[in-house]
């Protein structure tokens, strides 16, 4: 789902009737790849957004809160210095590519008017937002591309812009008549809807699969198998489609598939969808607000916790390895004993082993079967049992300090695991800073300084309320979990937990009440749901009071202990609580 020139030129008109004629008012950069514009037009004041980001490039008007650096970045001083407080003059869409560009006149440094020209490129990893004068000079851009990076184009500041190559494609707005648009598909001589595509601009894959849809034909057709009553029931609906976009009949919708997923949108009805539900907007902002809101959030903390999977990945796979080395290593000392008692039967036999023999025969008085023990010729019998219990003694203290190293490989496991579990709780940057510190405290990540740090609230407990009212939080990370439990619960809160599986701590706050029994499912159900077992149908629950949990002096954070306690089995679920903002 991607925006094409289509559901450009819907974003271009509505800006065009909105923001064109008001005045910039503020300018921020929350993120790397992305601006927010303040705009006030005729006593209102909208919000647009402007997006680089490499799966999610846009521009519209957003509702959504960002929080801004407090510092900002170069790109953002450059456009603070030369755009706020100018005038939008107007919004183009360049040949029916996926490119926008805002026409802004400003006063310069003399007091004269000067244009500029905000462009921005909705084209995947090669989007960008560029400002350029008004004789097309890059002054910067958000992303900078040099030779080295393409071949193709160079996006530095004092470069002139050029437009992306467009691949000989066409404007499909353009007229166009029977033969020429049988002619420039015959052309592609590909199937149809990849000559579609292949030939106009800003049609994207849905659109011609829409086109060939009504014309009722198979979309792996290749052209030159194309009659000329197809290429003219092909030309009809193109037609249809032209006319909608010339009169800016636009019609911002969503296709919903039957689990309420997202399938596709657009600004044309998709009618080769109709097995699905359908959501349709008054505005092609309000539908790209609601698209990206969730999905570009969860898009950000994936980018952003990249480099916490990759350690936190490298190191539980070090751990794995270790573990497997210890439990060989402590599996070759099981035959310990077998040296101890050789060595015991040496001693007992001691007078009736000749000096020099090589070995000598027994009964095991443990067992009263024959042994043969091998001995070494130039040790003398007393040498040779003090040889064998000198192996045993070794042996013996290798699997005691072997025991305890695999606990602690195991400890570092399950607390590793636990940081993994929590990544996929996070919502925003406040919860990854409390991962990231738990991680640099274990020396798993250099200490940093975060500069953003003061900015940021802190990160809070999903707070959730059962069916018949109690309170429920549960913690999203190992230092929440801790505080969550050991600070926040009283005596006779209840505390949950999956049993021997990575998760969050789950407190049901009593307020002196006695919990119900479906407040003790819902609150289970939650614990199994904030786990690592989440995917599994049923999993085990612990509960108990608060009282019962202990936590031992130096463990890591979110570990605890417990004796006193009850179990259930659940199905993961967050439906039947409510969440509290």
């Amino acid at each position: 789902m991607a925006l094409d020139g289509i559901v450009i030129s819907n974003i271009v008109y509505e800006l065009n009737n909105l923001i064109v004629g008001g005045r910039i008012d503020k300018i921020y950069q929350p993120e790397n790849d992305e601006l927010i514009i303040s705009i006030r037009n005729n006593k209102k004041s909208y919000k647009l957004l402007l997006s680089a980001l490499a799966n999610m490039p846009r521009i519209h008007i957003t509702e959504i809160q960002k929080k801004n650096p407090l510092n900002p970045p170069n790109f953002c001083m450059l456009l603070r210095k030369y755009i706020t407080g100018g005038k939008v003059l107007k919004l183009k869409q360049p040949n029916f590519e996926r490119i926008v560009e805002i026409h802004i006149e400003h006063l310069n440094e003399l007091g004269d008017l000067c244009t500029k020209k905000l462009i921005i490129e909705i084209m995947g990893r090669h989007s960008n937002i560029i400002l350029c004068d008004n004789d097309n000079k890059i002054l910067d851009s958000i992303k900078h591309v040099s030779l080295n990076v393409s071949s193709v184009r160079e996006v530095l500041p004092g470069r002139i812009y050029a437009y992306p190559p467009s691949k000989n494609k066409v404007n499909p707005l353009n007229d166009y008549s029977l033969e020429e648009f049988s002619d420039l598909l015959k052309n592609k001589n590909t199937i149809i809807h990849k000559a579609l595509y292949f030939t106009f601009n800003g049609i994207s894959p849905i659109i011609a699969e829409e086109l060939c849809y009504k014309a009722s034909l198979n979309s792996s057709t290749n052209t030159s198998e194309l009659t000329k009553e197809d290429f003219n029931n092909l030309f009809t609906y193109y037609q249809s489609l032209k006319d909608t976009l010339n009169n800016y009949n636009y019609y911002p919708n969503i296709i919903v598939d039957n689990n309420d997923c997202y399938k596709e949108f657009s600004s044309v009805s998709l009618t080769s969808y109709s097995e699905y539900s359908t959501i349709s907007f008054d505005s092609i902002s309000q539908l790209l607000d609601k698209y990206y809101a969730k999905s570009s959030n969860n898009s950000r903390i994936s980018q952003k916790s990249s480099d916490i999977k990759k350690i936190i990945s490298i190191n539980l796979e070090r751990c794995y390895k270790k573990l497997d080395l210890q439990l060989k290593q402590i599996k070759d000392t099981e035959s310990r004993d077998k040296y101890k008692i050789k060595g015991e039967l040496i001693t007992a036999n001691i007078y009736n082993i000749k000096e020099g023999s090589d070995k000598f025969t027994t009964i095991n008085y443990y067992t009263n079967e024959e042994i043969t023990i091998s001995l070494s010729p130039n040790l003398s019998p007393s040498e040779n049992a003090t040889k064998y219990y000198n192996r045993y003694n070794k042996l013996k203290r290798t699997y005691f300090a072997l025991t305890e190293h695999i606990e602690d490989t195991k400890a570092e496991i399950n607390h590793l695991e636990s940081i993994q579990s929590s990544l996929n709780f996070v919502q925003a940057e406040e919860d990854l800073i409390m991962i990231r510190e738990e991680l640099m405290n274990y020396g798993y990540l250099r200490f940093r300084k975060n500069k953003n740090k003061k900015s940021l609230q802190k990160s809070k407990p999903f707070h959730y309320q059962t069916s018949d009212g109690f309170d429920i939080y549960v913690g999203k990370n190992n230092l929440q979990n801790d505080e969550l439990t050991m600070k926040f619960a009283n005596s006779n809160d209840w505390w949950f937990h999956t049993k021997e599986v990575p998760g969050s701590h789950v407190i049901v706050k009593t307020n002196g009440r006695e919990l119900s029994d479906s407040a003790f499912e819902e609150a289970a159900q939650l614990a199994a749901f904030y786990s690592k077992a989440n995917t599994s149908t049923k999993v085990a629950v612990d509960y108990t009071l608060k009282k019962n949990i202990k936590k031992p002096a130096g463990s890591v954070p979110g570990y605890v202990i417990y004796h006193t306690n009850y179990s259930m089995y659940v199905t993961p679920s967050d439906k039947k609580v409510v969440i509290i903002k």
